[in-house]
């Protein structure tokens, strides 16, 4: 089976991570499988000072992973090394239905591009990324080729999604 994957893209403050997270409950509550990748423009940290696994990557240990009942994560130090294209991410993934990728706005998979009047920059990314394949917005748009939806019209952009990745088949 070839992995299936959607894009949410736009600028800062456009609403990605909000629509991304109710694309996973809306998907998960149709019985979906999904995973996500978010791409993050500056450094971070999932982890805290003090805790014992900080305290591991603190020392120097390259990757580190924490384990429980409920869930476990890897957290791998680049270091020196580049950071990881996304087909490098996206093949470390368990098998799943859909992947939904955050940003990534220069990769060349299926994207919706959120706009929001209040977003960083509001020129339109779809006018120069042939990937992008619809529009969720929180104002009208005009003069656009491309299906465009309310950006809380959440069940009709996943239904647009699950029919553009082949997840559910046109009936």
């Amino acid at each position: 089976m070839t992995q299936r994957v959607f894009g949410i893209t736009g600028w800062k403050n456009s609403g990605k991570t909000t629509l991304t997270e109710r694309l996973v409950a809306e998907l998960t509550a149709r019985g979906w499988r999904v995973s996500t990748v978010k791409h993050a423009h500056h450094e971070f940290d999932i982890d805290k000072q003090g805790t014992d696994s900080f305290r591991h990557r603190a020392a120097g240990a390259g990757e580190v992973a924490i384990v429980s009942g409920k869930r476990w994560a890897l957290m791998h130090e680049l270091t020196s090394e580049d950071e990881p294209s996304l087909d490098a991410i996206l093949a470390r993934l368990s098998p799943c239905d859909i992947v939904l990728v955050e940003g990534y706005k220069r990769e060349a998979h299926k994207k919706i591009e959120a706009r929001r009047l209040e977003a960083k920059d509001t020129a339109p990314l779809s006018a120069n990324d042939p990937n992008i394949v619809a529009i969720a917005a929180d104002h009208p748009v005009s003069g656009e080729r491309l299906p465009t939806f309310g950006i809380d019209d959440i069940a009709a952009i996943a239904d647009f999604i699950e029919t553009t990745t082949g997840l559910k088949k046109l009936t």
